[in-house]
């Protein structure tokens, strides 16, 4: 008995499918582990913006490619229930079987490093761990998943393929979802960004100022004083109102700096608390929402006056 014969529409519904699944699932597997990164953060690490990450390019190919992936399926199988020579088409075996190896082979590997780090006496941190099984448990399902199609399954039960269908779209929906719950809205990143270029330019006018006293072996009286056009030397502003940061100098070597935060810092081990110790012992850059000043206190054996031009 001769095969039948793949036709090109065959060939692309299968190659579109394959295309769109793969890809989803590697942006699934991405989205899940900046869940993971974000919610079980590593100390050594700096906090960075989720949302200047992988995240957005996550999200909008779950959101576009989860549906089209179903309908191209969907469109397959309707082939298949009127023509069932559709599903020995080698286009199609060559697809599932392709699916189960590489499913079957991330499984493999995804094992041996859980092993590998357990015999190696590494940590084995709860981020890892969620990270292996979150692996182990997408893989899983869709070894399985594509070895029933070869076994027919899904062909003999439509019903049960067509819920499959809508249990991964809300699986799919749900996980964008909670993203909004853990990693906050792209709103509210942005204003983390801002309160971050805050942070930044506090740090980069107190190293002006720590200049100054160490050449004029005073502080300044105002923040304008600090702006140098000789060295392109310019004070930042606030980058929300465009207004000069708040200074008040409390005595001969102390002073205060002041800036409107949007939200609340997230604790050290993040950008907004590094660097701590840089000029005094007051250096925690934490802040809460609202108004907030930072006390400085210049110690001068650590930053001695200069007596004369470094050239």
């Amino acid at each position: 008995m001769d095969r039948p014969k793949t036709t090109p529409k065959d060939f692309f519904l299968w190659a579109g499918a394959m295309v769109t699944l793969y890809v989803g699932v590697v942006s699934l597997i991405t989205l899940l582990f900046n869940y993971i990164n974000y919610t079980f953060p590593d100390p050594l690490q700096y906090y960075s913006d989720p949302y200047s990450s992988g995240i957005p390019y996550a999200m909008a190919s779950l959101i576009i490619l989860t549906p089209v992936f179903m309908a191209l399926m969907r469109i397959i199988r309707r082939n298949i229930a009127r023509d069932s020579s559709r599903g020995e088409i080698w286009v199609r075996r060559w697809a599932l079987f392709l699916t189960v190896f590489v499913a079957g082979t991330t499984i493999v590997v995804d094992l041996i490093v859980l092993l590998t780090t357990f015999l190696s006496g590494e940590s084995l941190t709860t981020a890892f761990l969620l990270k292996v099984l979150v692996v182990l448990l997408v893989a899983g399902a869709g070894f399985m998943h594509f070895l029933a199609d070869i076994w027919g399954f899904w062909t003999r039960n439509p019903s049960q393929a067509r819920m499959v269908n809508w249990g991964v779209g809300v699986l799919v929906l749900a996980t964008i979802a909670a993203g909004f719950f853990i990693v906050g809205t792209p709103q509210e990143a942005r204003l983390y960004r801002v309160d971050q270029q805050k942070v930044y330019d506090l740090q980069n006018i107190q190293s002006q100022i720590v200049t100054y006293w160490q050449y004029k072996q005073m502080l300044p009286s105002t923040l304008e004083e600090l702006n140098d056009p000789l060295y392109g030397t310019t004070v930042p502003q606030d980058p929300q109102t465009g207004e000069s940061y708040g200074y008040e100098r409390t005595s001969q070597s102390s002073f205060k700096l002041c800036a409107d935060f949007n939200k609340e810092s997230r604790g050290i081990g993040t950008s907004y608390a590094a660097p701590l110790e840089r000029y005094s012992g007051e250096q925690s850059w934490e802040h809460v929402t609202g108004e907030v000043c930072f006390d400085r206190t210049i110690d001068p054996e650590r930053y001695p006056p200069v007596t004369k031009p470094i050239f």
